[in-house]
């Protein structure tokens, strides 16, 4: 399994491999999902597709994997539609298709929340690149001297299989689960500086958000989330593997599922 980069211009991977694996999102209004859910299958198809899309009125989020044409067409034609012209993907390789099927589903939120009034669409909270929050760990400290702590948003089974090292974990099983867990904790936050993190860095950019709203600061999401980091990194401090959820269960520091790397 290799890793490879997107020409964000031209919608290609730049390298081979057998199957491509490409994440994605992006928070953007949508009002026209119910027009846009069988185009987009339409385009899937065409390419061989097999994975999930969620789109609903604040956004697009996708899990995809097919042959390299497949998915150099799908963002093609995804990226003619100005709202997702900016799409950032992550981009991994595996031998097969990691998904039994292509699914295309309308939802309320593309990470459920329960929290309307966080719109990330509207605001971001700060973002901390792989390599500077690299930089962080090691030195255990952020450039104004704070000190770091890393905040897992992803669930309880998600982090049993591989976190960030002294990670703080508050075993929720379900996001909706995290605003009332960050009231409960949030004075323990006090005096640092908190990277909040994910998988692909969905949730952590609502996460992020709320902790703003609720008063906490220093604030940061890591950029890309966990996926991001292993891709520009290599993975230094993260213990353990990144669960996903499709067939490879779990991703190496160097996206490889197990047994491949």
């Amino acid at each position: 399994m290799s890793v490879v980069e997107v020409n964000q211009e031209e919608g290609v991977p730049a390298a081979q491999g057998a199957v491509v694996n490409i994440a994605a999102y992006k928070f953007v209004t949508i009002e026209d999902r119910d027009e846009l859910r069988p185009r987009i299958r339409a385009w899937a198809e065409e390419g061989g597709l097999k994975g999930t899309v969620l789109l609903a009125t604040e956004g697009i989020n996708l899990f995809l994997a097919g042959p390299e044409q497949g998915i150099a067409a799908f963002l093609g034609q995804l990226r003619a539609d100005p709202r997702f012209a900016d799409l950032e993907v992550k981009v991994s390789h595996s031998d097969t298709i990691p998904f039994g099927k292509l699914l295309v589903k309308l939802k309320n939120e593309i990470i459920r929340m329960n929290h309307p009034a966080i719109r990330p669409e509207d605001r971001r909270a700060p973002s901390v690149d792989a390599h500077t929050l690299a930089a962080w760990l090691a030195a255990g400290v952020d450039d104004a001297g704070r000190p770091v702590v890393m905040l897992d948003t992803r669930n309880d089974f998600e982090v049993d299989a591989g976190t960030f090292e002294n990670a703080i974990d508050w075993r929720i099983q379900r996001f909706t689960q995290f605003p009332d867990a960050l009231l409960q904790h949030r004075d323990e936050l006090a005096g640092k500086t908190v990277v909040s993190f994910c998988t692909g860095g969905i949730r952590c950019e609502k996460a992020a958000l709320y902790m703003q709203d609720v008063g906490v600061e220093n604030v940061y999401q890591l950029e890309g989330g966990i996926l991001k980091y292993f891709e520009e990194t290599g993975g230094p401090g993260f213990k353990g593997r990144c669960f996903v959820f499709d067939g490879r269960d779990t991703l190496g520091a160097d996206l490889a599922p197990e047994g491949d790397e």
